[in-house]
């Protein structure tokens, strides 16, 4: 169940009142714990909970965090029966998502973002996980949350950089729908946004997401659409961590979306004006990520370790046009490194 609201505290206490959980737990990072826990805390107050605090930010996405969260639960008791509410990002929701999943074989998860990321992509679907070796969401489960709540108070507090970040998701979920959602998304004044407006498109981009979820579940097909801009997209960020520039996700995915658009281009022939309205949006907006040519080899390789990977052959999902996407399209990599020459280029 995904609910839009601009009422956390009532549509909260709602869920709590209905469900009977043995025991609660709510998990925040060191950001949320300061400025979105007190939000939630009329909805909490009576309830004997236990607060759990990880650390922020994607380079502590990692199995050390989840064994945190292991012992919290286990030293107070939890059973298939409580309630893990995770009050963050996406980092939080992934992270989250997976010790409740695996906590005796899977408890009840609740999911609160206070990111745009989060909102239309991290807490949607029912994918969690951790980095691992270098490599992005290495290790994780498919593990459906009870609830998703998404309130749009908490977009109000976003600085530029995750709004981009989360704005990037909503490009590609428009890429891959239909030309009305497209250019709603590509017209948006991201500079100067209205917060209405917005949630507005949130609600598009969710509804957008969870029809591919729900067609496919565990991404054996039509699901990997979803996947557009991510296989190099994961590389990129996989990279600016290995070289201590770490980038946000939707940042890596935006670098990524320009280059999978060339090889759409290329590939399926996808219309060249499309090509540039979207590098040109994205390039107008969003940061550049600098690599040179002798780390075209390291992302690459990296990419090889993409779980859409079949028999090990680096496996895209490109598109043909809007709302035209064809997945499993195996590409030389000549091509690929070509794109980086595009990204870096243009």
């Amino acid at each position: 169940m995904i609910l839009l609201t601009t009422n956390i505290t009532s549509e909260l206490s709602k869920y709590l009142s209905i469900h009977n959980h043995d025991k609660l737990f709510v998990l925040t990072d060191t950001v949320t714990h300061e400025k979105c826990l007190p939000l939630l805390h009329e909805a909490l107050k009576g309830y004997n909970y236990t607060s759990i605090t990880i650390k922020d930010g994607d380079i502590h996405k990692n199995i050390d965090q989840v064994s945190t969260v292991w012992n919290v639960l286990s030293t107070h008791g939890a059973s298939r029966n409580s309630l893990l509410i995770s009050v963050g990002g996406g980092m939080v929701t992934d992270l989250g998502g997976f010790a409740g999943a695996t906590f005796k074989r899977g408890l009840h998860n609740l999911y609160i973002p206070t990111t745009l990321m989060a909102s239309v992509d991290a807490a949607i679907g029912g994918k969690t996980g951790v980095n691992h070796n270098g490599l992005k969401n290495e290790i994780g489960a498919f593990y459906q949350p009870e609830c998703v709540m998404i309130d749009s108070r908490f977009l109000k507090t976003l600085d530029r950089e995750n709004m981009l970040s989360g704005y990037a998701e909503l490009i590609k979920h428009g890429l891959i729908s239909n030309k009305k959602s497209f250019y709603e998304i590509l017209n948006f004044d991201i500079k100067q946004p209205d917060i209405e407006t917005l949630n507005r498109l949130v609600g598009v981009s969710v509804s957008i997401k969870a029809y591919f979820v729900e067609q496919d579940p565990t991404e054996k097909g039509i699901r990997k659409a979803l996947n557009f801009g991510h296989t190099i997209g994961h590389a990129i960020e996989s990279l600016s961590f290995s070289v201590n520039r770490p980038l946000l996700h939707g940042l890596a995915v935006a670098a990524g979306m320009i280059c999978e658009l060339y090889l759409s281009y290329k590939v399926c022939n996808m219309p060249v004006e499309i090509l540039r309205e979207v590098t040109n949006f994205i390039k107008a907006h969003y940061p550049l990520f600098y690599f040179n040519c002798n780390e075209y080899e390291t992302i690459y390789e990296m990419m090889t370790h993409d779980k859409k990977n079949e028999n090990d052959r680096i496996l895209f999902s490109l598109l043909g046009d809007i709302g035209d996407v064809r997945i499993n399209q195996e590409v030389s990599k000549i091509l690929v490194l070509e794109s980086f020459d595009f990204y870096r280029e243009n």
